[in-house]
């Protein structure tokens, strides 16, 4: 028997369920879509960029910039565009256009700008606001900050797990930074020759905080230092020459990449001049007319003034819009003034002469403006100090007309004057009544001593106690002679005096003994001769000594002051001492032996220390005829050092070397027996000072509120 069966439906209809899951997961994924894009100019050259969304984001897009041509970049992850164009012309301020392109599930929106700008993002219901800053933020490129992703407060900590860097084809140096995830919040920014990114929230383990030198590669990238900056991970890339960098983000991987900008020198354009190329070849023709060229080529509304006439001839070839209008204003004695798109020319005296008038006109309407009163009370500043700020003629911040008393019991400051000067006084209390922050600052004095002595000494006599000695006969005459010690001794013993002689003292041939050190005695060995009646006696004695001492003494004082405000610690005694005063009177005066430790510190941006530093001990000396005097040891110094580190800020080391010899003359050269009749003091004494220094900024929770 022969089954058929029929296996087309049953194809068909897993096809249709596999697209029909597809397209549901794709709509899931594409939940959210742009509906609209605004544009609206603001004051000082600002321009908000509303992107309007079908549901309100949860966090704000991940951005990137690009230097050259200047660009911004929001990617927009699980989003559609429902806009139904790619392109939209603006013209606003620096803002030219904005592209939208989707690919797959990412929907990407791009700012054109005619130059670098700053940029801030905020939420705003289902709108996403995004605001350019002006020209003055623009006109120095180096400090604009761009923002890759925003730091949610209450984010996990992040981790940055490799900094690698390669050469690329083109010859340019491309930093390649892994991230935990692709929430980190990142803010890059140009500052001076360097280009510092900061990784928001952000730990770098200790095998990544190093520098590395890759001068070798033959890119314009020199050096990569990689540290932490307090709770965040911070990257300084040092480039050279001439360059310019382009940044993005690629879900865990953070690429800068630096390039080398070659200028071609037969280029005649300026640089600050950005505008498009265009070329002009006019023979005697009218400014205004010229003026209109500009303006079509430009798309801009420009106004002339009546008073703006006469003719030129003009060539220009391959030169920017911007820098032609520029060469047409300066030879006819013009100047623009710009609001938005709209362009206004006239003569430089009638644009000076019109502001002039509006400035005398804002100034009458100030001297005729209501007044009122408000009173702010102070936190942390003295009201009388801020007060004499407000008053102060040679920098007045109050008007002509403002005033400003205080109550020192409320430390209250009660201020007069106009509202927009009121809201000035309001805006300088938010930026200066503010907590000061502390330090506490360390110094420790180590006194390091080690000595060392070694004597020697000897004691040689003899002693008759018949006191006749031997005889000589010389000429049938008898001579006797005896010896001893001092006279005390021998004319005692031969009857020239009653008076009995001391022991040891006056048997002394020699008396060289080893003195004491430091209250101890030398060790002594004596040795005695004496005939076989006990008359006659020779006496020696062998003393010595050696000291070794090791001593040290460590005063630490310490002390808490505030930022910018000098402090000090003192201990020590006052000593009296007597004075003659005018009068021929006595009084009594005091000197002081103290040890002190006199700062002043100054907390930098990056939580180093600044101090002024002046340290001294003292302590009593010798006595003299005037008073006591003072030993002193002193340094005064300024000195940098990092949060919580510790530096020698100075020392003083003295060495002592002392050899002495006393000795009988001619009987202490003796060999073999020379060292009977001579003494030896050796010493040799070593001090040091050392004096260490450490602050620590105080972090509580005063401090740390903003």
């Amino acid at each position: 028997m022969k089954i058929t069966t029929n296996v087309f439906p049953t194809v068909l209809g897993a096809v249709l369920a596999s697209l029909l899951a597809a397209a549901s997961v794709t709509a899931r994924a594409q939940a959210n879509s742009i509906e609209a894009i605004n544009v609206s100019p603001q004051a000082g050259g600002q321009v908000v960029v509303r992107v309007t969304l079908k549901q309100a984001p949860a966090n704000p897009p991940a951005g990137f910039t690009i230097a050259n041509p200047p660009r911004i970049a929001f990617d927009f992850p699980g989003t559609a565009s429902a806009i139904g164009r790619a392109t939209q012309e603006v013209g606003e301020g620096d803002l030219r256009s904005i592209n939208v392109v989707q690919a797959g599930d990412r929907t990407r929106l791009v700012l054109n700008l005619a130059r670098a700008v700053n940029y801030d993002m905020q939420i705003e219901g289902r709108a996403l606001l995004i605001t350019l800053q002006g020209a003055a933020a623009a006109a120095s490129p180096a400090g604009v900050t761009t923002h890759f992703a925003e730091a949610r407060p209450g984010d996990r900590r992040h981790t940055l797990r490799d900094i690698d860097f390669r050469r690329g084809r083109a010859g340019e140096g491309r930093i390649v930074i892994d991230l935990s995830d692709a929430a980190v919040g990142i803010d890059l920014r140009q500052q001076g020759r360097a280009i510092v990114i900061d990784f928001i929230n952000t730990a770098l383990p200790k095998n990544l905080e190093r520098r590395m030198d890759v001068t070798d590669f033959g890119t314009p990238v020199d050096r990569i230092d990689a540290f932490a900056q307090g709770n965040n991970a911070r990257v300084l890339i040092e480039p050279r020459g001439n360059w310019e960098h382009t940044a993005y983000q690629t879900d865990t991987r953070f690429i800068v990449e630096v390039k080398q900008v070659v200028e071609d020198p037969s280029r005649l354009v300026r640089p600050g001049y950005t505008g498009e190329k265009l070329s002009l070849n006019f023979q005697n023709v009218e400014v205004r007319a010229v003026l209109q060229v500009i303006a079509d080529f430009t798309g801009l509304n420009i106004i002339t003034s009546d008073t703006v006439t006469g003719n030129l001839t003009l060539r220009l070839k391959d030169v920017p819009w911007d820098q032609a209008l520029d060469i047409i204003l300066q030879s006819k004695g013009l100047d623009m003034r710009k609001s938005g798109n709209v362009v206004w020319i006239a003569p430089r005296d009638e644009l000076a002469t019109r502001e002039k008038l509006a400035l005398e006109a804002r100034q009458q309407i100030a001297d005729l403006e209501p007044t009122r009163t408000e009173s702010f009370q102070l936190n942390y500043q003295k009201a009388e100090a801020f007060q004499k700020q407000l008053t102060d003629e040679k920098q007045r911040i109050l008007s002509k007309r403002g005033s400003a008393v205080i109550d020192a019991r409320t430390n209250t400051v009660f201020v007069r004057d106009t509202p927009s000067s009121l809201e000035e006084v309001r805006n300088l209390i938010r930026k200066v009544d503010v907590p000061v922050r502390q330090v506490m600052i360390e110094s420790r004095i180590v006194e390091a001593s080690d000595t060392f002595s070694r004597n020697l000494g000897v004691r040689l006599g003899h002693h008759d106690l018949t006191g006749r000695g031997g005889k000589l006969t010389t000429g049938g005459t008898v001579l006797r002679g005896t010896t001893g010690g001092r006279l005390e001794d021998t004319g005692f013993h031969t009857g020239q005096t009653t008076t009995e002689p001391l022991f040891p003292s006056d048997t002394l041939f020699v008396n060289l003994p080893s003195p004491g050190v430091g209250g101890a005695q030398p060790g002594v060995f004596s040795l005695l001769l004496f005939n076989d009646r006990g008359t006659k006696f020779l006496n020696l004695e062998l003393s010595a000594l050696q000291a070794d001492g090791k001593g040290k003494i460590i005063s630490s004082p310490r002390v808490i002051t505030a930022d910018q405000i000098e402090s000090t610690i003192e201990q020590g005694t006052e000593i009296p001492y007597q004075q003659a005063t005018s009068s021929g009177a006595t009084s009594v005066s005091f000197k002081k032996a103290t040890l002190s430790l006199k700062v002043k510190p100054q907390i930098t941006p990056d939580d180093n220390v600044i101090m002024n530093v002046n340290v001294h001990k003292d302590s009593v000396g010798q006595s003299t005829l005037a008073g006591p005097s003072i030993d002193t040891k002193q340094i005064v110094t300024e000195v940098l050092v990092a949060n919580g580190g510790t530096v020698v800020i100075g020392g003083i080391y003295t060495q002592e070397e002392r050899s002495t010899t006393n000795k009988v003359p001619v009987l202490g050269d003796l060999p073999y027996v020379g060292f009977l009749f001579k003494q030896n003091l050796k010493q040799d004494d070593r001090r040091e000072l050392l004096i260490f220094i450490t602050p620590k900024i105080i972090k509580d929770a005063l401090t740390l509120r903003q």
